[in-house]
């Protein structure tokens, strides 16, 4: 298993997407539905997307993970990125979300099927920080390092600082913070829409980071051991080429590979040079997913990548701590809608 690009991933195949309105007014990448199309037809064309994702990344020998959702009061909930958490060492991170209306995506199935399947020692559980107006979404908020242990941060209501320390206290990371706007003087919403790390590249649009020195920081941080920065220019950042994340496939041959998931809007943002830089290191995997995009994420948004070490099959579930968990079981689900390992 590669420390940075994880084998396995969680997607939601989320029966009732639609672009979430709590989320609208501090997403400047949200786009509202076409006017007059039913949301069963957006709904609809949405779920096609999301198994064309799925079938992308099985295709390049990642495991995928696909849980049904068919709760109309969900509609972000294509995106677990932003409650859920893996890390080597089997600790999951469940985290604080701002909108009140995905708060409920938190799902007591998933975290079942991490414990059955992977190794899971500890569940660490910030969510009840909510009623405090306290909040950290996961990784859309923090953009993770795993091999320099690294969370970069793009500071907003949505990526508190305080909880950040607590994060990169009890995960053992080292905190990069810094403030991202467009160049509307916007804050950017999430930092996963303006850098994806790779083990060998990142892409990140630095541009957006107006403190000179913060930026230069940032650059050499991602760079001290040997990877390289692939710029990104706002342009790109608002076709969602931030927006991307590096996996670990498998050839048919069963040899290991490298892939870059991105959407094709993305894709076909890059430049030549841009794409050879990231081709150097790994394979580009486009999927054209238009309708999810509407809700102002793409592809990164999707995965919830699995950084655990699979159980062997058969062996008995051991214990898991619940550490740091401010509520004793604040997950909301019914449990019935798992789809198994694909």
């Amino acid at each position: 298993m590669s420390a940075q690009a994880p084998s396995a991933v969680i997607l939601v195949r989320a029966a009732k997407f639609l672009p979430n309105p709590a989320t609208a007014a501090d997403n400047a990448f949200q786009s509202e539905a076409p006017e007059g199309e039913p949301d069963e037809v957006i709904s609809a064309r949405a779920v096609a997307e999301m198994d064309a994702v799925a079938d992308a990344l099985r295709g390049a020998g990642v495991r995928v993970h696909v849980f049904e959702d068919d709760d109309h009061t969900r509609p972000d909930s294509v995106f677990p990125n932003n409650w859920l958490s893996t890390h080597a060492g089997g600790v999951v991170g469940v985290y604080p979300m701002y909108a009140s209306n995905r708060r409920h995506e938190r799902r007591s199935d998933v975290l079942e099927m991490l414990k059955s399947s992977y190794r899971v020692q500890t569940i660490i559980d910030y969510s009840g920080l909510e009623p405090d107006g306290i909040f950290l979404e996961g990784t859309g908020a923090m953009v993770l390092d795993h091999v320099s242990r690294v969370a970069y941060t793009a500071v907003s209501h949505r990526a508190d600082t305080h909880v950040l320390e607590r994060f990169c206290t009890d995960f053992g990371y080292e905190p990069m913070a810094f403030d991202a706007v467009d160049s509307a003087g916007v804050p950017v919403y999430h930092t996963n829409v303006i850098a994806c790390i790779g083990t060998d590249v990142a892409l990140i649009a630095l541009e957006m980071i107006p403190d000179v020195a913060r930026r230069e920081q940032v650059r050499e941080r991602l760079t001290v051991n040997g990877r390289r920065v692939v710029e990104l220019t706002e342009e790109q950042v608002r076709e969602f080429a931030g927006n991307a994340v590096e996996l670990c496939g498998r050839t048919p041959e069963g040899r290991r590979r490298y892939v870059m998931a991105m959407s094709a809007r993305a894709r076909r943002s890059l430049r030549p040079e841009q794409v050879a830089a990231i081709e150097e290191s790994c394979e580009i995997v486009a999927v054209d997913i238009p309708t999810i995009e509407l809700a102002g994420g793409s592809v990164r948004c999707m995965i919830a990548g699995v950084h655990l070490d699979r159980r062997p099959p058969g062996v008995e579930t051991e214990p898991t701590a619940a550490v740091e968990a401010i509520d004793e079981d604040p997950h909301t689900a019914d449990g019935r809608d798992v789809a198994g390992d694909a």
